[in-house]
């Protein structure tokens, strides 16, 4: 899943950042409000961490064009200022959530969780099967005919984005859109380490390469 921090705190933003990615997450940030609108509205986010106070528009603002634009993604605001107007301010602009600075990293990381498997309940089951495989994309657990297997953060994400779109070819570039980050400047390839981990788990049928193209999940 990939989430957008707009936070004008850089030491704040990239130890959150760094965090976040650590559960599996990937994770771009900005610094500014009005990039942070342009970016959330491209749709691309899952969920959006927003500070309040921020320079060329503060994150009321942003969440109200948010959301005056139709766009649904939870939004998490963080705040150093501690009142009931704030938080009322805050939510009635639309925001999902409220934190107030300094607060706990887990303390926010289960917010995020929390958020995204609200999000999941609303609408279509978290549970992705594919023959054998029941992907939990909330519990962020896999299983193989009823038995759990055992898989990281990264090998997840990837996994996940093949079940999302299970029988159809998935290209590199995709997966590396929504499993790394905007700013990954490394080497593309790096997904082929993760299909590999990920045949050796779930068995080497269930992934199949489309030469040229991508990857493709089927039934196994």
């Amino acid at each position: 899943m990939r989430l957008l921090i707009v936070e004008d705190e850089k030491r704040l933003a990239v130890s959150l950042a760094k965090g976040l990615r650590a559960e599996g997450f990937a994770v771009d940030v900005v610094h500014d409000g009005l990039e942070g609108l342009h970016r959330a509205g491209e749709g691309v986010y899952d969920l959006v961490v927003l500070d309040i106070m921020l320079p060329g528009m503060n994150g009321y603002r942003v969440c109200a064009a948010l959301r005056a634009a139709g766009h649904d993604v939870p939004i998490l605001m963080l705040t150093a200022k501690d009142g009931e107007y704030d938080e009322a301010e805050g939510l009635d602009t639309g925001a999902d959530d409220y934190l107030t600075k300094p607060f706990s990293y887990v303390v926010l990381v289960a917010r995020v969780k929390a958020l995204l498997r609200r999000r999941g309940s609303s609408g279509a089951s978290p549970v992705l099967r594919i023959g054998g495989l029941g992907i939990d994309t909330a519990a962020r657990r896999v299983f193989r005919d009823g038995t759990e297997v055992a898989l990281t953060a990264k090998e997840f994400a990837v996994l996940e984005q093949l079940a999302v779109r299970a029988g159809e070819v998935v290209g590199k570039p995709e997966i590396l859109e929504h499993v790394w980050d905007f700013a990954y400047d490394g080497d593309p390839n790096i997904i082929e380490v993760y299909i590999s981990a990920l045949r050796r788990k779930l068995g080497a049928s269930a992934i199949q390469t489309a030469r040229g193209a991508g990857y493709r999940l089927v039934a196994s």
